[in-house]
């Protein structure tokens, strides 16, 4: 079973430690074992189940339900199309998965945006329930590498191959709510509607009730799915960019009080440097840290010569690359030395974000105990001496 935590706290605190907290989760039984949260459940609604006799098992890995053996791609023998589509209705269906784990495992809200856009396409994010008004939690915000993969996936190839404890978001997330943080799942790849691939990935989903000569139909609508020019952008999320900037400015923004930290992976990096540039004061006074994960930033490019910015992230930033040597060795390059940089652990970037995720907790409580420290230093004391002054004035 995925762990449920009580996250709430009355009174102001600091993220609790997380020493242990990766091996903790690592050990859970990952998936639920009723049969309402199963991912064969996805399956057997579909027009899919002789294709993909696929679940995930107690370790968090998709396995075939009869010979338990790892995916594999190559199910139509040297028929690259026909295998490409089926890999392509697995990970929709991995995505709408996922999408349920996070609202009713990690117990977040799917939240559309615009929220006034109810007839046209739009795009939606996820949060924690309290992610704007809890002012006794730090905020943690996720965003994604670029790719086909949706919200709550780091990656979509390292979900079929390495499991759902790698390639997935969830992780994550429960770290964060076990260490009192409030939690916001980003969504930059989900930028615009294909409304003839759409059509079909709803015929796909159609519980299969009807004679094996439909069956045979649809499967040929499945063999012909086309990528189509009749796409609709999504209105504020047309690009990772345009996502990340309206997020923060309808709902990060607003969250007085609120230390805010990001983890960031690929060109989730550039984004984010992008969002800095953009609203430069607001991020360098809400933001406290950033993890980036082997970004695809680029400092000069991006930030160019601006002095503040570029004492800003020397501060508050450092990055996870991928790397030959064990977990936070010095891993800086000559290109690359704006900020702390340290090795991820492993030199796949697709399982960078899982491999690095202790490190990366561990810097965020030391930050923001750090931050804590500055601003108590900038309080001022109050003495008898001070009081009497003041009463005579």
């Amino acid at each position: 079973m995925f762990q449920q935590f009580n996250i709430r706290s009355s009174s102001p605190i600091l993220p609790r430690p997380v020493k242990g907290l990766v091996q903790l989760i690592t050990r859970a039984q990952w998936l639920p074992v009723t049969q309402e949260l199963s991912f064969r459940k996805f399956i057997e609604q579909s027009d899919l189940l002789e294709e993909l006799k696929y679940d995930f098992n107690e370790k968090a890995e998709l396995r075939h339900t009869e010979t338990h053996r790892p995916f594999v791609f190559n199910y139509y023998k040297n028929v690259l199309e026909r295998n490409s589509k089926r890999y392509q209705a697995l990970g929709h269906l991995l995505e709408q998965y996922i999408y349920e784990l996070l609202e009713k495992v990690c117990k977040l809200q799917k939240v559309y945006i615009p929220p006034e856009a109810d007839k046209e396409p739009r795009s939606f994010f996820f949060m924690s329930e309290r992610a704007l008004t809890n002012h006794h939690s730090a905020l943690l915000v996720l965003l994604q590498d670029r790719g086909v993969f949706r919200a709550g996936q780091w990656s979509q190839q390292a979900v079929i191959h390495h499991g759902l404890q790698h390639g997935s978001q969830i992780p994550c997330i429960q770290m964060a709510l076990q260490a009192h943080y409030d939690v916001i799942v980003l969504n930059p790849n989900d930028n615009f509607v294909d409304l003839q691939t759409e059509k079909e990935w709803k015929g796909l989903l159609t519980q299969n009730v009807e004679s094996s000569s439909r069956k045979m139909v649809q499967t040929e609508n499945f063999l012909s799915l086309q990528q189509s020019l009749q796409c609709i952008p999504k209105r504020c999320s047309n690009t990772p960019e345009e996502h990340m900037a309206y997020i923060w400015d309808y709902f990060i923004s607003k969250a007085e009080g609120k230390d805010v930290a990001f983890i960031v992976h690929g060109y989730g990096g550039l984004v984010f440097m992008d969002l800095l540039v953009r609203r430069k004061w607001e991020v360098m006074s809400k933001v406290y840290a950033v993890a980036l994960i082997d970004s695809e930033h680029h400092v000069g490019h991006q930030l160019g010569s601006d002095i503040q910015l570029l004492a800003w992230i020397k501060h508050h930033c450092r990055e996870w690359v991928t790397s030959p040597k064990p977990l936070d060795k010095p891993a800086a390059t000559v290109l690359k030395k704006e900020f702390p940089m340290v090795s991820a652990g492993t030199e796949k970037h697709n399982l960078a974000p899982s491999s690095s995720l202790q490190s990366i907790f561990k810097y965020f409580r030391k930050a923001l105990k750090a931050k804590a420290a500055i601003n108590f230093s900038r309080v001022p004391i109050v003495t008898r001496s001070s009081t009497k002054r003041k009463q005579s004035a």
